[in-house]
């Protein structure tokens, strides 16, 4: 305690008013009077509240406690103006009432927002006392008379004439309250604030929330559509302005872009404000303003799209064909992901495309396609929306297989087959393309076996030479056939047939062949 009771004791109480000069006194007076008379009356009129004195603008020794104003009990903060009897305008929360500065706001506020708002007359007669030397210590001293200068004793000065059993108690929370009042940290007058979210560019189950402030505030935060990964909890109590926090999301149903969204509400501290009321010709006052709070809220700059990477699976419903349709039954699976879905909860179509080629061998599972021109046609299948990818399709060519061969599909998805909703979910560079020589896609058509070779009919043997007929070339001799029988006539035919090949490669000599 700065100052006790006794210190002024002895000083004999005198009509505390200070009325300076004449002139003084009587215009105050005059403006007493202009306010009483000629002020229309007013619902926001201040009205008075707990504490001790005479509630009129100018009494002997003044009012001493709190004044409402539509039920908020205010205090004085232009120490020697009259008490704000009349008329009186609320302007609301204010962080830079009467000119003080922001130190003292926040001791004032501190003191009307925790103890001011009460029915206690003695409670309400110290904050009063106080808040008014926060607000202007020297004219609060010395308003009514007192000389020294302590708070205590202004207060002894006075109150021991208003109400003597009162004295001591209000003299100790004065100086109570002051105390607490200067020592207040001053914080913000105002503040505000937002959440700002961050995705992992890896995985959009990850990512992060930051609390910006305009001034530092610890508060609650509570996500939608998330956690926050160190807990497992949507709700983060006692958060920091300025720190990161690390969280995992939730997706409200799986194939479906989502959005994370958080508020919070945030403590910035004690004001650095008050609630500013005026009267014309009377007292400033202040109301409670507390602390600085203020909701924050955020959410993702754009939704959250699941990735997702579709692929199929194939098998030809007949390996070895007699020709016509080329005929495959196929299985759509995810590899990432979940299927995607319509707002309506039906999955979104899914676009596949094949080609089909011809070979005259069997292909070998792996290797590189043929070229154009071993192409013999194409495949297409869109998803059902209804069943998605629970359910086998069953496609059949449009064209026919006519050549015999090895008839080989393949299959391929690709997101410029995608409408843009898949596109979203797949990524615009996604592709997928089934391996080429599968076995499970290949057809065979069977050449047909080949004609049977004609077996060549017998050759007829010549009949054998009567035994009478005539030698060749021995009638040229006129020899008789007759006489050659036996190893001559044989000897005879072989010597002549020799000869006759002889001279078929050269011209005939002149001279007869003679026998004998």
């Amino acid at each position: 305690m700065s100052g006790s009771a006794t210190d002024d004791a002895a000083a004999p109480i005198r009509f505390p008013v200070r009325l300076r000069t004449p002139a003084v006194f009587l215009a105050v007076i005059a403006i007493v009077i202009a306010i009483t008379f000629l002020a229309p009356s007013s619902a926001d009129a201040a009205e008075r509240g707990s504490g001790f004195g005479t509630w009129v603008p100018i009494s002997a020794y003044g009012w001493h406690g709190s004044m409402l104003v539509d039920g908020v009990h205010t205090y004085c903060i232009t120490p020697g103006a009259p008490a704000p009897t009349g008329q009186t305008a609320d302007h609301g929360t204010s962080g830079s009432a009467a000119g003080l500065s922001p130190q003292q706001l926040a001791g004032i506020n501190l003191l009307v927002t925790r103890y001011g708002q009460t029915g206690d007359p003695v409670q309400a007669a110290a904050v009063a006392w106080a808040v008014k030397a926060i607000a202007n210590r020297e004219e609060t001293l010395h308003a009514f008379g007192y000389r020294g200068d302590s708070l205590a004793g202004a207060i002894h000065w006075t109150m021991s004439a208003l109400s003597p059993q009162h004295d001591r108690a209000v003299q100790e929370r004065a100086v109570a309250y002051y105390d607490e009042a200067i020592r207040a940290a001053a914080g913000p007058s105002t503040a505000s604030g937002s959440l700002v979210f961050t995705k992992d560019a890896a995985d959009h189950r990850s990512g992060t929330v930051r609390v910006d402030t305009t001034a530092a505030a610890t508060g609650t935060i509570t996500l939608t559509n998330a956690v926050f990964a160190e807990s497992g909890s949507p709700t983060l109590e006692n958060a920091a302005s300025g720190s990161t926090y690390a969280i995992r999301t939730s997706p409200p149903a799986e194939g479906r872009p989502y959005t994370v969204s958080g508020t919070g509400r945030f403590d910035a501290g004690l004001a650095a404000a008050v609630r500013h009321f005026t009267t014309p010709g009377g007292q400033e006052t202040a109301g409670p303003v507390g602390h600085v709070q203020f909701d924050v809220s955020g959410a993702d700059a754009a939704p959250r799209i699941p990735p997702f990477a579709p692929a199929i699976s194939t098998q030809v419903t007949t390996r070895d064909a007699a020709g016509g349709p080329y005929v495959d039954e196929v299985t759509f699976t995810a590899t990432e992901g979940s299927w995607p879905r319509a707002d309506d909860g039906s999955y979104l179509p899914v676009t596949a495309s094949a080609i089909v080629y011809r070979t005259d061998t069997e292909p070998v599972a792996g290797s590189t396609a043929p070229g154009d021109e071993a192409i013999v046609g194409t495949l297409q299948l869109t998803t059902d929306p209804a069943t998605g990818p629970a359910a086998a399709y069953t496609v059949s060519s449009s064209w026919e297989m006519t050549k015999s061969g090895y008839y080989t599909a393949v299959w391929s998805l690709r997101a410029a087959d995608q409408i843009p909703s898949v596109v979203a979910h797949t990524g615009a560079d996604f592709a997928w393309t089934e391996r080429f020589g599968e076995p499970s896609q290949v057809a065979v058509i069977a050449p047909p076996p080949p004609a049977p070779t004609p077996t060549p009919p017998p050759v007829a043997e010549a009949p054998p030479a009567p035994a009478d007929a005539p030698l060749p070339e021995l009638a040229a001799t006129g020899a008789e056939a007759a006489s050659l029988r036996g190893p001559a006539a044989i000897a005879i035919a072989l010597l002549s047939l020799g000869a006759a090949i002889v001279s078929s490669r050269r011209p005939w000599s002149a001279a007869p062949l003679t026998i004998g």
